[in-house]
């Protein structure tokens, strides 16, 4: 299928001619240059990795990256937020990891001056704004489910009352598909809430010389920060100014649809395989990714193209 220009009917037409969204689409795409300029410094390949990274950040979503290790998962993610000069926390995740140890937990603390004792909020490692969740399926879905509302609402309720999280926020867990030994699997209410599930591979020959030849010498590279949080915020509120032609919406639901047992566009073996197929996040996330795709690559409409960079199916088959 080729990179048609649609020129159907839009749907949820928004004016995005004004020289203000014209000249933040230019940023838009010039950060994103810079930004893998500066990630280039550090991590060696892993371009279509990098790619859904940025997507996320982009649109605003939360991504699953999965992989063996050592692969510059933590790397990866940590750079990226020293890039855009972010609060970067990383949380491991472990057994005996408890929900608070994420959120944050009230402490009694006495006042020196008149010596009386109060409750104190003592922020969790969920107050920052690029959030690394470490093994994420080595702690129970209790701890697991403290993400949730944070994931969705970008806020924590502790103890009856609610904590608004800084912007922007995201939130990029990881696993190891090698060791399953005392690991839980992930909630589907918590799966249901990543843009991407990012795998990330062993580079090809020569990269992974690179990566040896550089890993093994002196580094001390000078990053520059050329986008910050608030310019992502913007570029947020950006691509979901893009319109999209009905046939490309359509095509995202319809694809969504298909991945579900019960409807009637179900192929067989989804059908056999699959117990319940994705939600309506499914189709969102689709369009909100090629919004992003279309956007970085200086353009103003949403091809069939940029929405299926997503989505891990043969091309022939579309």
């Amino acid at each position: 299928m080729t990179d048609r220009v649609l020129t159907q009917t839009l749907s949820d037409v928004v004016d995005l001619e004004s020289p203000d969204d014209l000249a933040l689409a230019d940023k838009m795409k010039a950060g994103r240059e810079q930004i893998l300029s500066e990630l280039r410094k550090v991590i060696i390949g892993q371009q279509e990795v990098i790619d859904q990274v940025l997507n996320t950040l982009f649109v605003g979503g939360n991504s699953l990256i999965v992989g063996a290790p050592g692969l510059a998962k933590t790397l990866l993610i940590h750079t990226m937020a020293r890039v855009l000069d972010l609060k970067f926390s990383r949380i491991q995740f472990t057994p005996d990891l408890m929900p608070s140890d994420i959120t944050g937990t009230d402490l009694v603390q006495e006042d020196p001056a008149t010596g009386r004792r109060q409750m104190v909020f003592a922020p969790g490692p969920i107050f920052a704004n690029i959030v690394l969740a470490d093994e994420i399926n080595r702690t129970p879905p209790k701890t697991q489910s403290a993400l949730l509302e944070a994931m969705q609402e970008h806020r924590v309720t502790i103890q009856g009352r609610t904590y608004t999280l800084d912007e922007p926020f995201y939130v990029f867990a990881t696993q190891n598909p090698i060791e399953l030994e005392g690991t839980y699997p992930l909630p589907e209410a918590q799966l249901d809430r990543f843009m991407y599930h990012i795998i990330i591979d062993h580079p090809p020959y020569n990269e992974e010389y690179d990566v040896v030849r550089t890993t093994t010498a002196l580094q001390d590279p000078k990053l520059k920060r050329p986008v910050t949080g608030g310019d992502l915020i913007a570029f947020q509120r950006l691509v979901r100014k893009v319109p999209v032609a009905e046939p490309v919406m359509r095509h995202a639901l319809d694809l969504a649809r298909a991945s579900r047992p019960r409807s009637e566009t179900c192929p067989d073996n989804v059908r056999k395989w699959v117990a319940f197929g994705t939600s309506v996040r499914a189709a969102q996330y689709l369009v909100l990714g090629g919004k992003a795709r279309a956007l970085t690559s200086g353009r103003y409409h949403v091809s069939f193209e940029d929405m299926l960079e997503a989505v891990p199916l043969p091309r022939s088959g579309m």
